[in-house]
């Protein structure tokens, strides 16, 4: 016995996510910003260049960032055929060395980025939520924080303990860039908290914890992710600053630090070719952000799409 097969009116409409709806509308908003594609493609340069970052030393030794010395050269040379970007003082390859770097840029940017916004996000929503004594000590916690100069104190650090690792760094950056976070996430947890759909969820028996990861943290992070690309521009420059000042990791190849041996050895002036790539890549890097960061504003704020007219 064959089974009836069913009318149109019988079939139930498959019903989309409210999440990939959401990430579709965002993401429409976002395609048809020219920032936003510009910041894209500069960032998916730099993405491949990250990962081109482990080739050089399988093709030959000679081409490691760090240890990898051409037995044909004796001091700092321009672009060659076997060197593209010409080679160092001590005759290692300056383009394995800026491949090394945009790894560590990505790594530093994101992780200390990412952390940030992690302790911002959770605490500001806590002191948001929670409010009274709780939110006056997290608040006053950040303001102290936000006073002192991140590059001044990790500084300062280094001074004192020696020399710190890139993981120290990436850490130290993060301790001291939450506050800013968190006092928006805070006043963002404020405004949702008053919201009638947050009293219904009180009245139908949710827990402060549901209310909490269900309600609101789904409105503040398309916010935090916004913040998210700020932070990793400072990071990546605050790190940067650091190794050319002569405080990074000497373990690492970094943007910062391939400007600190230029400046070091003399070749400020002489080898323009050894000098501009890493001080053109962290102004790019940090420009890509730049750029992604005002299209995410403009998917997170109407007002932006109807005056640049991308609604």
């Amino acid at each position: 016995m064959s089974a009836e097969p069913q009318t149109a009116s019988q079939v139930t409409p498959r019903r989309r996510s409210p999440w990939r709806e959401r990430f579709r509308e965002d993401w429409l908003v976002f395609s048809r910003n020219p920032l936003g594609r510009a910041g894209l493609v500069l960032l998916s340069v730099f993405g491949v260049m990250a990962l081109l970052s482990f080739l050089p030393p399988l093709i030959d030794p000679m081409y490691h960032p760090m240890t990898g010395v051409d037995p044909q050269v004796l001091y700092s040379e321009g672009p060659s055929v076997r060197h593209w970007l010409g080679t160092d003082f001590m005759g290692r390859d300056i383009l394995s060395q800026l491949l090394a770097g945009t790894r560590v840029a990505f790594m530093v940017g994101v992780s200390a980025a990412f952390m940030s916004i992690v302790l911002g996000v959770s605490i500001g929503m806590v002191a948001g939520y929670a409010g009274g004594v709780l939110d006056t000590l997290l608040m006053r916690l950040a303001e102290i924080i936000m006073v002192l100069p991140t590059l001044l104190v990790v500084l300062m650090l280094s001074a004192l303990f020696g020399k710190l690792n890139i993981w120290t760094i990436v850490l130290l950056i993060a301790l001291f860039r939450w506050p800013g976070v968190s006092r928006v996430i805070r006043a963002q947890t404020l405004s949702l908290k008053s919201r009638p759909f947050i009293d219904a969820a009180r009245v139908a028996g949710a827990s402060h914890a549901r209310i909490v990861f269900r309600h609101i943290m789904p409105n503040v992070l398309p916010l935090a992710f916004l913040y998210m690309t700020f932070r990793v521009t400072a990071a990546i420059v605050i790190e940067a600053a650091l190794a050319f000042l002569g405080f990074g990791d000497p373990s690492t190849v970094s943007w910062g630090m391939m400007l600190q041996w230029v400046w070091k050895t003399g070749h400020m002036f002489q080898a323009p070719y050894w000098l501009f790539p890493p001080g053109l890549c962290i102004s790019l890097i940090t420009l890509s952000f730049y750029l992604l960061g005002r299209a995410m504003d403009e998917v997170l704020d109407p007002r932006l799409r109807e005056e640049n007219g991308t609604v």
